[in-house]
């Protein structure tokens, strides 16, 4: 059934897998999309509310369902996770849908940034060390000509990690029991209570069948560009530990294991 059928403006995005970048939301839209009440768009990351060329005064979101071919009676789901990073993402998102429950996914912030960095080398968009991207090449994030916001696509693999603001900017617009955190690790191991939990946040069945919990989750890929050294990690870890409690006091995830060790 289209939209042109049911009528456009009685049907909206009603969840978002909003976040993190490298956290599992790949494999979570994948598992999502076999759930026979949801309506997952034509393809991950519609990039719909991070769209600077949209005239936000006056957006048109017909461009936004027309990602969607629901069945009638599915709820319509998406995922984009630069949301939760991209600062104007979630204020557009509000004003297009108040109602809208959002789910986020969080990753051990050191592993994030080295699986980033990993991509963006791969992909041929950065060309810096990992010992260099992490401290000197941090000043890309804001005097690029790519920055915008004080975000920047690529180059944020320390930015990203700092989910304390992303969390409390969510909080400034969504009220915390539309808002669904999830470590990644939980993902990974614990597949199925996740996915009941997250049904019964979005008010829908239980799966009949559970998706192949298949190794799509974010793990290090073979590139050929090593793994973190000691030093690094330390790093980071030491970098992170005041916004990692923080974060772990805004969502009530337990997230020692990010810092212990």
């Amino acid at each position: 059934m289209h939209f042109d059928q049911i009528g456009e403006q009685s049907v909206k995005v009603s969840f978002i897998i909003a976040g993190v970048q490298k956290g599992g939301t790949t494999a979570l839209d994948k598992f999502l999309r076999s759930h026979p009440q949801l309506a997952m768009p034509k393809r991950k990351e519609v990039h719909f509310f991070d769209d600077e060329t949209i005239d936000w005064n006056s957006p048109d979101y017909s461009r936004y369902l027309a990602f969607f071919a629901p069945s009638e009676g599915q709820i319509l789901g998406e995922a984009t996770p630069i949301y939760t990073y991209w600062q104007p993402s979630i204020e557009r998102i509000y004003k297009y849908n108040p109602s809208t429950k959002l789910i986020v996914i969080l990753r051990d912030p050191v592993k994030r940034a080295f699986s980033h960095w990993e991509m963006e080398v791969s992909r041929q968009y950065d060309r810096y060390k990992f010992p260099v991207v992490i401290r000197d090449g941090r000043v890309r994030v804001t005097n690029n000509k790519g920055s915008m916001y004080g975000c920047h696509r690529i180059f944020s693999y320390v930015e990203r990690g700092f989910y304390a603001p992303q969390v409390e900017r969510l909080f400034e617009y969504f009220p915390r029991e539309q808002v669904l955190f999830l470590d990644n690790d939980q993902l990974r191991n614990e597949q199925r209570g996740v996915l009941d939990r997250i049904c019964e946040f979005l008010g829908v069945l239980p799966f009949s069948k559970y998706p192949e919990n298949e190794n799509i989750l974010p793990t290090r890929k073979q590139t050929g560009l090593g793994k973190i050294a000691d030093e690094d990690k330390q790093y980071l870890v030491d970098l992170y530990r005041e916004d990692t409690a923080k974060t772990a006091e805004l969502t009530g995830l337990d997230v020692s294991h990010w810092t212990s060790s």
